[in-house]
């Protein structure tokens, strides 16, 4: 689902950002990515969040939904450890974008954002947050959650407020999700590319450790 506008504001004022859509069903696919690495690894409307060097020779894209448990389960167990083995070594490089499933997922996304600005080691720490305490802001009051979460990361509630409010935001991260639909054919999350391979639905490590070794060694 592509999170519109209307949508989105309209849940701001009716409901408190209250979910829209289900999450789609996950799936274990591998496929070939026909449209080339490039249109997978160049930004779109907002710059890249990574880490790991931008010249290493395997690039891993996520997409992701803030409120899907499937990539939330998949920070917890397999991203601490693809992060210790390649991240922090510098083998490769791990971005991660924004794909949000319904209204929540959007505005965790933008906290994301307003929080990092342009510090990628900090989005990915806040959005780290954001998942670990999924249950909390998803379930229950969610701009009041997210308020909270903001604060304690040094926003002022006013600065948590215009952020769930920004319009041009919400644009580039809708703009950014209608290009990874119709152009990659992102349809659920989790959704990876490993140098442009596709590979849908929650992936273990050894999935991973398997598919980078190998490319490593070409």
């Amino acid at each position: 689902m592509i999170i519109t506008r209307r949508a989105f504001t309209a849940a701001l004022s009716l409901t408190g950002l209250a979910a829209l859509a289900g999450l789609s069903p996950f799936h274990l696919i591998s496929e070939a990515f026909a449209n080339g690495v490039a249109d997978v690894n160049k930004p779109q409307s907002l710059p890249d969040m990574a880490l790991g060097p931008k010249d290493a020779p395997v690039t891993i894209v996520e997409y992701a939904s803030m409120t899907c448990p499937h990539c939330a389960a998949f920070n917890d167990n397999v991203f601490p450890k693809i992060k210790a083995a390649y991240i922090d070594t510098n083998k490769i490089r791990y971005v991660f974008r924004e794909f949000p499933l319904d209204i929540k997922a959007a505005a965790g996304s933008m906290l994301s954002r307003c929080i990092a600005k342009d510090d990628p080691a900090k989005y990915f720490a806040v959005t780290d947050i954001l998942f670990k305490s999924q249950a909390d802001w998803v379930m229950k009051n969610t701009t009041e959650t997210l308020t909270r979460i903001g604060k304690q990361a040094g926003l002022s509630q006013s600065q948590v407020e215009t952020c769930l409010k920004d319009q041009s935001l919400l644009d580039k991260i809708v703009a950014d999700q209608k290009y990874a639909s119709e152009v990659l054919k992102v349809d659920s999350t989790p959704t990876f590319f490993i140098n442009g391979e596709k590979i849908k639905g929650e992936t273990s490590f050894e999935e991973f450790d398997k598919r980078i070794k190998a490319l490593l060694k070409s």
